[in-house]
């Protein structure tokens, strides 16, 4: 059987938090399951990609969204869509080491890729 590859794009940041926590749950769980995963972070998502943003966020009885990101950068990959980040002026020097800036056009090849399954929340 084929490797195969999970792509995760959260949407939602703080305004919506148990949508993005579980975005970033699933995805942590399959990459501590031995899965190979790309996540991106769109929308509001995108200010976790800012130091200290991961770490301000809480959620009862969930788990820490900086713990998540943490094995995420470890073992996975992290990507911020480029216009998200521009309408949010993050620049790449003001985010986390481990984070690129890409558009949609990569994220349209990484999800039509052979063996990527893609989820969107």
């Amino acid at each position: 059987m084929a490797a195969r590859t999970l792509v995760v794009k959260v949407t939602a940041g703080k305004d919506d938090p148990e949508r993005c926590n579980q975005a970033f749950t699933v995805a942590a769980t399959a990459v501590t399951s031995g899965i190979s995963v790309s996540l991106w972070l769109t929308g509001e998502a995108a200010w976790f990609a800012v130091p200290g943003n991961a770490e301000a966020f809480q959620l009862p009885h969930a788990a820490p969204l900086a713990e998540l990101l943490g094995i995420l950068l470890a073992d996975g990959m992290v990507t911020v869509c480029s216009q998200c980040a521009a309408r949010r002026d993050i620049t790449q020097d003001a985010m986390r080491p481990g984070i690129r800036i890409a558009g949609a056009a990569t994220f349209v090849a990484e999800i039509m890729a052979d063996g990527v399954q893609a989820l969107v929340y």
